[in-house]
């Protein structure tokens, strides 16, 4: 027995022991109690004291922990469940991006988009001539009509002589006028940086396109919010968070700022969420492998505030890594195991036939990439993958298996974010390798960027195209992340699509994507509380709503496991509790 787990059973032993003593600071009862314990336990009540759970049972024996000082919340049967626990987000960048000129995550005409920028360059026109302006939450694969293109020029075209430069939602492309390349220096004779691309003309001009590692020729460009805006920034992010029902989220790509940020708040007793942050290792740094991952180390000893409290703390014992960059079109900077489809004939009359391009090379290639994974669990941090094509998946489990021969049996939990198309023969890999894949659930349905893959992809990839549930079927400990900001934070939609595969009815798409046959709404559940703990070694503290765990829990308005699946979108978080403490309550 594991001392952390001897330390837990005497916790919970001495709060049982206390609780029967005196009455709970707070009480629920008469409700519906989705536990997410390994038994599918079913309740009716929970009983709080000290920020922990001493009572999770029968109405009826409740009574017992009720004194003339306990708060007792009469659910009248409405549901009640643990915290969400968001396994991949990036809260600092999603706050910043709620006080930003934004186009909404919209799918929208050129014209429209000229239009929106246009309004925040004239509501701003003090800003002239050099102010930067920068657009975010510019859903680039969802522009209509499909297949649209734009460039610098669909920026020149606006009154303004500022340099603008558009984020995609994605993260991973953004389009800038001829004033930011300018400013840049960005031109023909620049070459490609490494994990990333500068997209060009016939002539060998750059287009204004910019993919990942490239956006850093503007965004280096850009005003640094400052640190007064980066803790107003979390704090924002928190209060989305909480009103949604997170309660624990990980930070799968922390810049320093970010964990500063939330360190503050925490020290000001404004940490409402429990904190988990994975600094990200570039793949420039592949050259010097103990170098980088002595820098999270470093992260570690200076921000982690060691083993979890009932008050929010913040740890540091994951590291972020990029493989390759998204599947969807335009871009096409998945890294594949098999090629793009290209049309060998004309947009009237298409052809499509297999291509050469399996996307970019691996931002990180096979020796440096296991070096790397090794050395981290040596240290005792999680790696944390961005993988989105099969073959990045296929590396990252190749990396992972190597890091397994290397270190032994250890209790390191890799990750690998999004694996929005794996190979079948690594479905089983997952849980053979005990790696979690992580999953946005919301971008499981017929959309812009899903259905507009469908000729670069081909019918027979389209068929497992976002496949939680055949992973889920051969065993993966399946995990969301909502990803946010790359979407809009909004985790119930997200459960709702987990489950049905199908997109909201006014998005005009119809019909479930691909073939995959979905999650369970006991899954989806259990995906966004105890096996994204799992993922985070939280799972001992919270994610379940047991005797000794924190008091991390939600109510909501509705059950989400008795309504039509199609329903779930709809469900709305009434109270969002952390520690015994309430951080968000309906109006």
């Amino acid at each position: 027995m594991t001392r952390s787990l001897v330390t837990l059973l005497a916790a919970v032993l001495s709060v049982s022991t206390i609780s029967a003593q005196k009455p709970a600071d707070r009480v629920y009862r008469n409700g519906v109690v989705f536990t997410a314990d390994g038994q599918h336990s079913a309740a009716e009540a929970v009983a709080i004291s000290a920020g922990r759970i001493v009572y999770v049972g029968e109405e009826k024996s409740v009574a017992a922990f009720v004194g003339k000082n306990t708060k007792v919340t009469d659910l009248q049967g409405r549901f009640l469940m643990p915290g969400l626990v968001d396994g991949h987000m990036h809260p600092l960048e999603a706050g910043l991006k709620l006080q930003e000129c934004s186009l909404n995550y919209e799918p929208i005409t050129v014209e429209e988009m000229q239009k929106r920028i246009q309004a925040c360059l004239d509501k701003t026109k003090n800003e002239e001539p050099d102010t930067w302006l920068e657009v975010v939450s510019w859903f680039q694969e969802g522009m209509v009509p499909a297949g649209v293109k734009t460039s610098r020029a669909t920026l020149d075209a606006l009154n303004t002589k500022r340099p603008v430069f558009v984020r995609s939602s994605f993260g991973h492309t953004a389009l800038a006028n001829s004033r930011a390349l300018a400013l840049a220096k960005v031109t023909k004779d620049t070459t490609d940086p490494l994990g990333g691309k500068i997209w060009r003309d016939s002539d060998g001009n750059p287009t204004g396109l910019l993919e990942d590692a490239a956006q850093e020729f503007c965004s280096k460009l850009l005003p640094k919010p400052t640190t007064q805006d980066d803790v107003e920034s979390a704090r924002l992010a928190l209060k989305a968070m909480n009103a949604q029902g997170v309660t624990t989220f990980l930070d799968a790509d922390a810049p320093d700022e970010s964990m500063a940020s939330f360190t503050e708040l925490e020290k000001k007793g404004e940490l409402t969420a429990r904190g988990h942050f994975a600094p990200q290792i570039a793949p420039e740094e592949a050259s010097d492998p103990a170098k980088a991952v002595a820098t999270i180390v470093g992260y570690a000893r200076k921000y982690d505030q060691g083993a979890p409290k009932v008050k929010p703390g913040i740890t540091v014992r994951n590291a972020k890594l990029y493989l390759d960059g998204v599947i969807a079109a335009p871009a096409l900077t998945g890294n594949m195991l098999e090629p793009y489809r290209v049309n060998a004939g004309t947009a009237e009359n298409p052809n499509w036939v297999a291509g050469k391009s399996r996307g970019p090379d691996m931002y990180f290639q096979a020796k440096p990439l296991a070096d790397i994974l090794t050395r981290l669990a040596k240290a005792g941090i999680d790696p944390h993958m961005h993988v989105d094509g099969d073959g990045a998946v296929n590396a990252a489990l190749n990396g992972i298996e190597a890091m397994r021969k290397a270190t032994g049996p250890t209790d390191i939990r890799p990750a690998l974010a999004h694996c929005e198309i794996v190979g079948p023969a690594d479905f089983a890999r997952f849980k053979e390798l005990n790696t979690t894949p992580v999953l946005s659930f919301q971008w499981e349905k017929p959309a812009g960027d899903t259905i507009g893959l469908t000729n670069y992809f081909g019918p027979e990839r389209m068929k497992i195209l976002e496949p939680a549930g055949l992973l889920a079927k051969a065993g993966a400990r399946v995990v969301f992340g909502s990803d946010w900001p790359v979407d809009p934070l909004d985790e119930w939609f997200a459960l709702k699509v987990g489950v049905t595969r199908m997109n909201a009815p006014s998005a005009g798409f119809q019909g479930r994507l691909g073939e995959d046959p979905g999650l369970t709404p006991d899954q989806v559940l259990r995906a966004i509380t105890i096996d994204a703990a799992y993922e985070l070694h939280q799972e001992r503290e919270t994610g379940s709503l047991e005797v000794g765990k924190f008091a991390d829990l939600i109510v909501l308005d509705r059950n989400p496991l008795k309504i039509a699946p199609e329903e779930i979108a709809n469900v709305k978080v009434l109270e969002t509790v952390v520690g015994g403490k309430t951080v968000y309550a309906k109006q």
